[in-house]
């Protein structure tokens, strides 16, 4: 059976900034299997998830993707959890959950999925997706399909083994506890009320936080402090209730995005001699000017 994709693919309604332009071809494999093949016959391919957290050129992007979003299949057996890495954390979270099962109550409020989430050991709440996890297998153009276990994973702040070795996530195994479904789902609320109250809904297409907290400080505390809630650029603006992010006001473009960022870093850099890093992903494309600025944002 043919494994689905599509050419001169339109991105930019599948990203929650809902902002992209056409990608050359796009893959969507339903399992590690499909994934596997897909990767063994394209070299040079990227690959993302829900694209919640990632910035495409405006101009689209000139090269092969693959889209995680079918592979969304979760086996439960007792308190044991196996996820494949397309499902969207607020399903899994919902389905523990409904399993008496504590310990992901937090990804209620992620519109991610677990293949990234894992990839940057995303956390909210005082819990963090690598608390109950066990194993991870992930896909290393060296050597396959590998397993890690947990210790195995290097995690620390918005970090994981994943970033430095190019690894990338097709399935997590999580231990959680057993809990009262009331339980869960109070805390659940809980999270999405305080998500609510500090981050703007997908209704303002937005990307989530746009910079990486310092160590020791917080990139929403620094930028409110220079005044970037009253900054924009052409159709992006900076969020009025939290200045660490950005959000799409009618149409805005990935070079409005960018453009607004380095004004945001810069302002950062001149007034704490801290050069603030991005959380989000970014796809170029042809657009040089474009690849210059997430060059500059991204320096060592």
């Amino acid at each position: 059976m043919a494994i689905n994709s599509e050419k001169n693919f339109d991105i930019k309604i599948h990203t929650t900034f809902k902002i992209g332009g056409k990608i050359s071809e796009v893959f969507f494999p339903e399992n590690i299997n499909e994934f596997v093949k897909i990767l063994n016959e394209n070299s040079d391919i990227r690959v993302f998830g829900n694209l919640s957290n990632t910035l495409i050129s405006s101009n689209g992007y000139e090269g092969k993707i693959i889209l995680t979003t079918k592979m969304d299949s979760v086996t439960i057996e007792g308190n044991r959890v196996i996820a494949d890495c397309g499902v969207k954390g607020p399903k899994l979270s919902q389905l523990a959950c409904s399993n008496g099962l504590s310990g992901l109550e937090f990804m209620i409020g992620f519109p991610g999925s677990v293949g990234g989430e894992v990839y940057m050991n995303a956390s909210a709440n005082s819990q963090a997706i690598s608390d109950k996890l066990t194993s991870v297998t992930c896909y290393s153009k060296q050597l396959g399909l590998v397993k890690y276990s947990k210790d195995e994973m290097n995690f620390g702040y918005r970090s994981s083994r994943c970033q430095n070795e190019d690894l990338i996530v097709l399935q997590a195994e999580f231990e959680l506890d057993e809990k009262n479904p009331i339980e869960i789902q109070a805390r659940m609320n809980e999270n999405l009320k305080f998500r609510q109250a500090h981050q703007p809904s997908l209704s303002l297409p937005n990307c989530g936080s746009i910079f990486k907290n310092p160590e020791g400080d917080s990139a929403g505390r620094l930028l409110d402090s220079i005044g970037a809630k009253q900054m924009s650029h052409g159709n992006a603006k900076v969020w009025e209730n939290h200045a660490n992010f950005i959000v799409n006001n009618k149409n805005a473009t990935s070079s409005d995005v960018l453009n607004l960022m380095l004004e945001m870093h810069t302002k950062v850099k001149e007034n704490y001699n801290i050069e603030l890093k991005p959380e989000i992903i970014f796809l170029g494309g042809n657009n040089k000017k474009e690849n210059e600025i997430w060059q500059i944002l991204n320096q060592k």
